[in-house]
């Protein structure tokens, strides 16, 4: 009787299960005959070598696998026993071919697809491995490929020397900086072998031009990774070099994008908008005019890579000086630190804690903090000029400049970190660096990097704690170093800059309130510093903007944004003009910036916008019609949808800025806008703009931007003619009760015109629906404008779009009442007006029913009412202080009013509306509700309301929480125009309870 394979090739590494099956039909006599299925055992000596070696790949399936294919392959090609042979007789090329095929499917899939090629791992005559430094080698290429022609020859002799370099990695062969260097020198042996094609190609007569290429990044740094676009920056001599040096460069470009890998250029001056090609003194004339510190710190890593390499090693010494004193702008330090900010901002949420490179803890906490420090300190210290993070972070420690235990943890965590993004990329050939969540990728992942099982421990966990202490170290160390107070040793304060003197300019902060005191004096210095005209301005308008940012709770933040505005906008004309000469413009920019984090964002993506500061009716919200309109003819002077929506996202950027900054300043007393001056004269007054007003004006501004995206979207899908498409709103939406980061929360409705069929316009509908939303969610600096069709019948279950009778058919069957409730904020936003129309008539019975609820309904709203209040709060949130579902916020006075209308407004017309406030008042006035019980759930929506604003402004991000302390409370009392934090929370509290009362009542009256 056969013993089970199950257990005995589980030995080896390989699957159980079916996949044992699969490996003991590899293994047997029909595969590679390496294993008995009669005795359960190896077939002999060599096979068992064989095994062994399988059973250390990362994965041992994999490699199986690839193995045999690539031994069929060569039995196809006619030579069965060459490579079962070679690995039998050669025990360094058992060990390099097996560790690749297990560890890179990709290259095992070229080995497959070129037999024979596996030959290039052989062990050498004088026994020593391959070597594996990156060089090309094409007469080797010529030999192992009938591939003809210059750039496939050069594709193949690329993967030759990256098998290699694969090879001796994953066995031990070379360490990681061996690696990088490797991968590195390979890259420039690449370019140079697509510069000589390139410039072979030039048209007959044409002269070589001087043309220099600089390798940037990683590959600068001679610390590329198996997987990366090459940055690079090209340099010609002169101006008679340009064409034919363009030339060069395109063709360059797409050649090594067929062999190995994209060129990018984008670090070149003004980025993918500026030229190709410059000459040397073109650069040399941008570097000292316009070139802002994240382009000096990018030439950190620059170096000679191909070309003329005389040239590019000019272009480098002519640029040193500039690149060691970049450190003395006022603004490097802060700039560096924003760049990693923004960095880290733009990982998307899901990702953030898997990221390797970009996430926190990760690689760029690492190069951002080495890099900062060698500006700084690089400037008096030459050994600090080298390209590599590693060498620069090993001359950082021997110069004293990081301690010893500092410097080696971050040499371990850039290790570690560096590894697990050579083995995810090394595996498929493909740019990762997002630690997978699968469970077998994990595993293959942990094998790969050489963890093991410990009692009681997976390897799993094993490589999950290393990394978890590596990351905390690395972002221990980053905020450690990135954030050091470095400019107080490099700071300059002319005699003529400030009117006090430095001491006595930090004591003023100090009394105004500035927890920074010293970083404080530096922005004040990096504004006043110099004998410019905008100096002069700056030091006129910074004494009055003080006095405004110390009333703020975060005075240092105040005074960070109006620098990084005054950064973006100072050698603007008109821009200190405009702050010295228009009236309040100053110190309302300053108390924009003071009071919310939202508006300062905003006003950094659109510096422009804070003209509209300047006038008044500026700073009045826009009617919807000039709003849609606007929005439209934006839209329609682009062919493209992509770049029609691009110009409507920075219209609506703007009309966000306009609403913001009006928010703000409408509690600010005397910094308040105005109304126009009656016709028959009179006083003008503060113009008010309350919370019904935001919202009303947050919902206009989202309706224009969906009108313009569905007439964009209708001009790549315009389907059937006659076909009828609406957009509804809903939710806060519908209600017109947006706030700052609201989604627009929407149904689809179609109508088909007569004759076409029913499958077609669906189709045709579903495609406008969808393009509306990408092209809404297309990545862009602007806020987005998220598009939640959540609400529609069977929610996400459901199709997208339905037609105007599939909708009249399901409410007439399966609504629920709680589909009712949500069409009480229905309403036509864009689209076709008479389907709109006809789309609410049709609902009109649903949502206002005419004999009001059965008994039923209304305890199904109770028991919704109640799990939502239990499920939907979050944890550890504070019922008392939480906008939207605390005791009598937001969700508690809709719910009244909401189950109020559904009760009642099919016999009352006057309840049938969207806006929760218009309906509450409408049900006084019937009768429906006490005035006082009335009064009471206005007054707690309202300031609940007011609050969940006033939270997005002032921390710049989604919020529903008001904290009993701290400077976010702070700065909700300061924004709505109150005074003392403790009786604003108590009055919040009371209005609260009050509201919550009514609210009871209402929802447990008899039926």
């Amino acid at each position: 009787m056969t013993r089970p394979a199950r257990g005995r090739l589980a030995r080896y590494g390989f699957a159980e299960g079916d996949g044992a099956t699969r490996a003991a039909d590899l293994l047997g006599p029909d595969g590679l005959a390496l294993w008995r299925p009669d005795t359960q055992e190896p077939a002999d000596e060599r096979a068992a070598e064989l095994l062994a070696a399988l059973s250390r790949a990362a994965d041992p399936d994999l490699a199986l696998r690839q193995l045999h294919r690539l031994v069929e392959s060569e039995r196809r090609s006619g030579d069965e026993v060459a490579v079962r042979d070679a690995l039998a007789a050669d025990p360094g090329l058992r060990r390099r071919l097996i560790a690749v095929l297990g560890a890179s499917s990709a290259l095992g899939d070229h080995l497959v697809a070129n037999p024979g090629q596996w030959a290039v791992l052989a062990t050498e005559p004088d026994g020593l491995a391959p070597t594996a430094d990156g060089r090309l080698d094409l007469s080797v290429a010529a030999r192992l490929t009938t591939m003809t022609g210059a750039v496939p020859l050069l594709r193949q002799a690329y993967r030759l020397a990256l098998l290699r370099i694969a090879a001796a990695d994953l066995t031990g062969g070379r360490g990681l900086e061996q690696t990088m260097a490797a991968l590195s020198g390979l890259a420039d042996a690449t370019l140079a072998a697509a510069y000589d094609i390139a410039a072979d190609e030039l048209p007959e007569g044409t002269p070589r031009p001087r043309l220099a290429v600089v390798a940037m990044g990683k590959c600068g740094g001679d610390e590329l990774n198996y997987v990366s676009d090459v940055d690079v920056i090209f340099v010609s001599a002169t101006d008679d070099d340009l064409p034919a040096a363009t030339q060069i460069a395109t063709r360059l470009i797409q050649i090594c994008g067929l062999v190995a890998w994209p060129v990018d250029a984008a670090l070149r001056p003004e980025g993918n908008r500026g030229p190709l090609v410059r000459t040397l003194a073109s650069h040399l004339a941008y570097y000292k005019r316009w070139a802002r510190t994240w382009e000096f710190q990018a030439l950190l890593k620059a170096r000679p890579a191909a070309g003329d390499l005389e040239l590019a090693k000019e272009w480098i010494d002519a640029l040193a000086p500039l690149v060691w004193t970049a450190a003395e702008r006022p603004e490097a330090v802060q700039d560096v630190r924003s760049m990693r900010r923004k960095i880290l901002d733009n990982v998307p949420p899901k990702e953030l804690e898997r990221e390797i490179k970009r996430g926190p803890g990760g690689l760029r906490d690492i190069e951002f903090a080495v890099q900062l420090l060698q500006l700084v300190h690089g400037r008096g210290d030459e050994s600090l000029r080298v390209p590599g993070t590693v060498p620069a972070l090993r001359a950082l420690v021997a110069g004293g400049y990081v301690g010893r235990a500092d410097g080696e943890a971050l040499l371990r965590g850039y290790r570690f970190l560096r590894a697990i993004e050579h083995r995810l990329q090394l595996q498929a050939l493909r740019r990762t660096h997002t630690v997978p969540t699968e469970p077998a990728a994990l595993r293959w992942l942990a094998a790969a990097l050489g963890y093991v099982a410990t009692p009681g421990r997976s390897a799993v966990e094993e490589f999950r704690a290393e990394w978890v202490t590596h990351a905390t170290e690395v972002r221990r160390l980053h905020a450690k170093l990135l954030y050091r107070p470095l400019l107080e040793s490099v700071a300059r304060v002319p005699a003529e800059g400030l009117r006090l003197t430095p001491e006595a300019a930090r004591h003023r902060l100090e009394v105004l309130g500035f927890a920074d005191p010293a970083g404080a004096l530096r922005h004040l210095q990096a504004l006043t510093g110099g004998v410019s005209r905008t100096a002069a301005i700056q030091r006129t308008l910074l004494p009055v903007l003080l006095d405004e940012f110390a009333d703020a709770p975060e005075p240092d933040r105040g005074l960070l944004n109006y620098r990084q505005v005054s950064d973006k906008l100072g050698s603007t004309p008109w821009y200190l003009r405009l702050l010295r000469d228009s009236g309040p413009v100053a110190r309302r920019l300053a108390r924009v910036l003071s009071s919310s984090r939202y508006a300062a964002d905003m006003l950094a993506r659109e510096p422009e916008a804070l003209r509209l500061l300047a006038e008044d009716s500026e700073l009045t919200p826009r009617p919807r019609e000039t709003l849609v309109d606007g929005f439209a003819a934006a839209a329609a002077r682009h062919d493209d949808p992509v770049e029609a929506i691009r110009a409507v996202r920075a219209l609506r950027r703007r009309e966000l800025v306009r609403i913001a900054a009006a928010d703000v300043l409408s509690r600010a007393g005397s910094l308040a806008p105005l109304t126009p001056r009656p016709v028959g004269g009179g006083e003008r007054r503060p113009t008010v703009v309350d919370v019904t007003a935001v919202g009303t004006a947050l919902s206009h501004v989202a309706d224009a931007t969906l009108a313009a995206a569905l007439r964009a979207a209708r001009t790549v899908h315009p389907g059937p003619p006659g076909l009828r498409f609406a957009v509804i709103g809903m939710g806060r939406l519908g209600g017109y009760e947006s706030n700052y980061l609201s989604d627009a929360d929407v149904l689809f409705v179609y109508d088909p015109p007569p004759g076409v069929e029913e499958s077609g316009a669906s189709a045709a509908a579903h495609a406008i629906a969808e393009e509306l939303r990408r092209l809404l969610s297309a990545p862009a600096p602007d806020p987005p404008l998220g598009v939640d069709a959540d609400l529609r019948p069977e929610g996400r279950q459901g199709p997208l779009v339905r037609s105007l009778a599939a909708y009249a058919q399901y409410y007439a069957r399966w609504s629920r009442v709680w589909e009712a409730q949500a069409l009480l904020r229905a309403r036509f936003v864009c689209g076709d007006a008479d389907l709109g129309a006809e789309f609410e008539a049709m609902i009109e019975p649903v949502r206002y029913p005419a004999d009001g609820l059965s008994r039923e309904q209304v305890v199904e709203i109770r028991r919704i009412k109640a799990r939502v209040e239990t499920e939907r709060l979050p944890r550890g949130a504070d019922p008392a202080t939480h906008t939207k579902l605390g005791r009598g916020g937001l969700a508690d006075v809709e719910w009244a009013v909401q189950l109020l209308q559904l009760r009642y407004a099919g016999q009352v017309p006057a309840l049938r509306g969207t806006r929760t406030l218009d309906a509450l008042a409408a049900a006084r006035d019937a009768g429906l509700l006490d005035p006082s019980d009335a009064a009471e759930l206005a007054a707690g929506w309202t300031l609940a309301a007011e609050v969940r604003d006033a939270l997005m402004l002032v921390r710049g991000r989604a919020g529903d929480q008001l904290p009993r302390h701290g400077v976010e409370l702070a700065g909700v009392v300061r924004l709505l125009g109150r005074e003392d934090q403790g009786e604003f929370l108590d009055e919040y509290l009371r209005t609260g309870r009050h509201s919550r009362t009514v609210v009871q009542r209402i929802l447990e009256s008899p039926l």
